[in-house]
């Protein structure tokens, strides 16, 4: 059995359709043709904004013309992340799903179901003839994941809908009603680099196996950090010996924690075994306290024949290194209204050291303003002690409650009708487009909702193949039940 032979299969095959076009952030010029030549394929009308957005409307069916347009809002890029021991070429190659059980899955690879799924569910609206519904306005958005830029340049002039389905929830039982903002920090050190002397020798450490994840929704789920995991242990070897650091590559994506890390260090031979000692000791250490969280962590050690040319210095290093160790990193506060809601927290994602240069890029988040600007605070000035450039930007606002908004009484209400259960009702730490798109569309009742889909930002992503079924009916069900014109 195939991907395609699921049901509900219309929206499988789109979702498949979809996944064999490469669509990564800010590179998505051909799934923007996709969803082009999609809608006016349709005969329905399609436009693409100044920014690259799609929109794509089609009317009422008969006897709803008098309800409230729906905008039914999904991102068509995705995140690219592959296991270190799989080939794939994510700017050629479609995502290779397959069944596992109770989860469709891809090779080794991000599934894509982050938003896909949304978006295939969007496309079978559009598509299909067999469902009552109000106007709908499809806006597929694009770089949500490196940015938000769609979000963020939307021409709200184009959209008439006074209220939103945001399809970018991730488990089944949840409404979201409300999101964390977010800031991206990067940092770069111009660091001196030195002759590496003939008596050292080249030594490669690889971290890898770590479940990683989304760094807002996962971040409380106390999982390894390879960047920061890889620099406890080279900390600890220079302590006791003269390691430096020629060359190191850790985490990949500005929202996912950090699954991977390489360096690429040399040590006096007359150290060396020292040194693996100290390695290994503390990599050891490292395992037992995450061996709950972190089951498959590798930590493999490979000596180098070729000896390379340069080292960082003494001095620079131990900037680096402590600017790293001390970078806030996690949860920084809970909520003190939402119960088990992360407030405020950051992500240290990306660490190289190449070339004379040492860079950073860090992501926090935040329910609130000021919860935000001081943990961007306490990034920024870190790495301004030891010298460092710190550029801040990306910004985009959280998304407040609406306690008394209209769809999500329609949402409760269906929910129960349809499952004979009550759904949760929550916020999110994550960065959804609601709090920017409100910026854009002022008048809007919004809300999120979407299958269940776990791990996503990693090679683990899935997505439970039951959930989609039931998102697809409950979906289908509300908007035949949105709220009449005012």
């Amino acid at each position: 059995m195939s991907v395609r032979d699921l049901e509900p299969k219309i929206v499988w095959n789109h979702f498949e359709n979809l996944n064999a076009v490469p669509r990564p952030s800010k590179k998505e010029e051909r799934v923007r043709q996709f969803m082009v030549d999609f809608g006016k394929g349709l005969g329905l009308e399609t436009i693409v904004d100044r920014i690259g957005n799609v929109i794509i409307k089609k009317a009422a069916t008969k006897g709803m013309e008098n309800r409230e347009t729906v905008i039914l809002q999904t991102h068509i890029d995705m995140v690219h992340q592959k296991n270190a021991t799989t080939t794939f070429d994510f700017l050629t190659q479609g995502i290779e799903s397959y069944i596992d059980g109770d989860w469709v899955k891809a090779k080794g690879t991000t599934l894509g179901a982050d938003n896909g799924m949304g978006v295939a569910a969007a496309m079978s609206l559009l598509s299909s003839n067999d469902h009552a519904h109000p106007a709908l306005e499809a806006l597929f958005t694009i770089d949500e994941e490196t940015g938000m830029t769609g979000a963020k340049e939307l021409d709200g002039s184009l959209l008439s809908g006074k209220i939103l389905m945001n399809l970018d929830t991730e488990d089944d039982d949840e409404f979201s009603v409300g999101c964390a903002g977010g800031v991206d920090t990067n940092t770069s050190y111009k660091y001196t680099e030195e002759n590496v002397p003939a008596d050292y020798v080249a030594l490669s450490f690889n971290l890898s196996g770590l479940k990683g994840g989304h760094s807002g929704m996962d971040i409380n789920l106390g999982r390894g950090n390879a960047n920061l995991l890889m620099n406890r242990i080279l900390f600890a070897i220079t302590q006791k010996v003269d390691l430096r650091i020629t060359e190191l590559h850790g985490g990949s994506l500005r929202n996912a924690i950090p699954r991977e890390s390489v360096a690429h260090i040399v040590v006096p031979k007359s150290g060396k075994d020292q040194a693996l000692a100290i390695c290994k000791a503390y990599s050891d250490t490292v395992k037992k306290e995450y061996y709950l969280t972190e089951p498959d962590m590798k930590f493999v050690v490979t000596e180098v024949s070729t000896l390379p040319a340069k080292m960082i210095s003494k001095a620079d290093q131990q900037k680096a290194m402590s600017a790293i160790y001390t970078t806030p990193n996690a949860v920084w506060k809970m909520s003190e209204t939402i119960a088990g809601l992360v407030e405020t927290s950051s992500s240290l994602a990306k660490v190289e050291f190449v070339k004379g240069e040492f860079t950073t890029q860090s992501l926090q988040r935040s329910m609130v303003e000021s919860g935000k600007e001081d943990i961007a605070n306490a990034i920024r000035l870190t790495y301004q002690l030891i010298g460092a450039e710190v550029v801040q930007g990306g910004d985009y606002p959280g998304w407040a409650p609406n306690p008394s908004s209209k769809i999500l009484k329609v949402l409760e209400k269906e929910y129960v009708t349809l499952f004979n259960a009550q759904p949760k009702v929550k916020a999110c730490h994550a960065g959804l487009e609601c709090g920017i798109l409100g910026e854009h569309l002022p008048n809007c009742d919004m809300i999120s909702f979407g299958p269940t889909i776990k791990n996503p930002h990693s090679p683990d992503e899935k997505v439970n193949i039951k959930s989609v079924d039931k998102f697809w009916k409950f979906l289908t069900k509300v908007l035949e039940n949105t709220p009449a014109k005012n």
